[in-house]
């Protein structure tokens, strides 16, 4: 079965730092793009950053560039984020997923983890 397994979400205090890490099986995790989602209390689903299925290109929503890092290692089935200078507006929780990018240019998101929770506060 697919699974993709959301880790590291923890409590942390503005500025601090975490890691969060996404193991996948019952896929060929390195033939997929990767990406990480955050839905924050009382706001839908935010696309954070992405990465190729290589790890050539990444992508990064402009709120979160020169703080989060996104990096996988496909010969562990692994997909990180670093995120670094914490605010408290990261606070949600981040889901790893699969996407496809179509020929006509739309974003098409296929499995999905459970998410893992971030709460940044003082």
């Amino acid at each position: 079965e697919v699974q993709l397994v959301e880790s590291g979400g923890d409590w942390v205090q503005p500025g601090g730092s975490l890691r969060l890490s996404c193991v996948a099986s019952g896929f060929t995790f390195g033939s997929y793009n990767m990406s990480w989602v955050r839905q924050a209390p009382g706001r839908g689903p935010e696309w954070v950053s992405a990465i190729n299925d290589g790890g050539s290109k990444t992508y990064y929503q402009d709120s979160v560039k020169g703080r989060f890092t996104i990096s996988r290692d496909n010969a562990e089935n692994t997909l990180y984020l670093q995120m670094n200078s914490l605010k408290p507006e990261d606070t949600a929780v981040y889901s790893c997923a699969t996407y496809e990018v179509t020929a006509s240019g739309i974003v098409e998101y296929g499995y999905w983890g459970q998410g893992t929770r971030v709460t940044v506060s003082s």
